[in-house]
């Protein structure tokens, strides 16, 4: 499958990605991993990315297509792809779209996950991040065995910064502002599968009718 992601923090993006991996190998692509791991490898983009950062610049959207566009060509992209997170703006979804025309390739869907408001900040509030791993756990649905010690590899986990209430307003405005118009756009295309849950059995279900359609 080639599928984007669409929905707020807090959405279930994430879960949702690793559990259709499992069905058919394509592969999940977040865009701050990614520019992660150009940084860390000293690549040519790497290097640029890291210097505009170090300036306290956004990553152009230059930038992002051309890393993004190196990991499309990726090997392990040839199963499909999920991408997580991106684009987040009407002009990145332009040129997404450039790109994908460049490489002979076209989305499958674009999954829209409407998940209510306070189901978001109830699951954001009460999240957990390992500080070593990045294994994530919930106060309430999935605690750690010993309170405040990741159950993976022993060390500390903690409530991140961008997850308080304060926070999490913050993102959801920024997302409402910026993304939430990809909505449409990707209606216009054809493309937008919307379910309301972030339960993998009727997202499954909506993919499929899509893709049946």
């Amino acid at each position: 499958m080639k599928v984007i992601l669409l929905g707020p923090p807090g959405a279930g993006k994430g879960t949702i990605a690793k559990a259709l991996m499992q069905i058919d190998g394509s592969v999940q692509i977040s865009t701050g991993d990614i520019l992660r791991h150009a940084i860390a490898d000293k690549t040519d983009l790497g290097i640029q990315i890291e210097a505009a950062m170090a300036a306290g610049n956004l990553v152009t959207d230059d930038l992002i297509m051309s890393i993004m566009e190196q990991r499309l060509l990726a090997d392990d992209c040839k199963h499909g792809y999920l991408l997580d997170g991106f684009p987040r703006t009407i002009p990145q979804a332009e040129a997404l779209k450039n790109l994908l025309t460049k490489l002979g390739e076209k989305l499958d869907c674009v999954l829209e996950l409407d998940v209510p408001r306070d189901v978001i900040f109830d699951r954001l509030t009460t999240r957990r991040t390992c500080t070593n791993c990045g294994e994530i756990y919930n106060v309430k649905s999935k605690p750690p065995t010993v309170d405040g010690i990741c159950d993976v590899c022993g060390h500390e986990i903690v409530q991140r910064d961008d997850e308080t209430e304060e926070a999490i307003e913050n993102r959801l405005e920024v997302y409402n502002e910026q993304t939430a118009p990809l909505a449409d756009f990707y209606r216009k295309e054809g493309l937008l599968v919307s379910v309301a849950s972030s339960d993998l059995d009727p997202v499954l279900a909506a993919i499929r009718e899509h893709m049946d359609r």
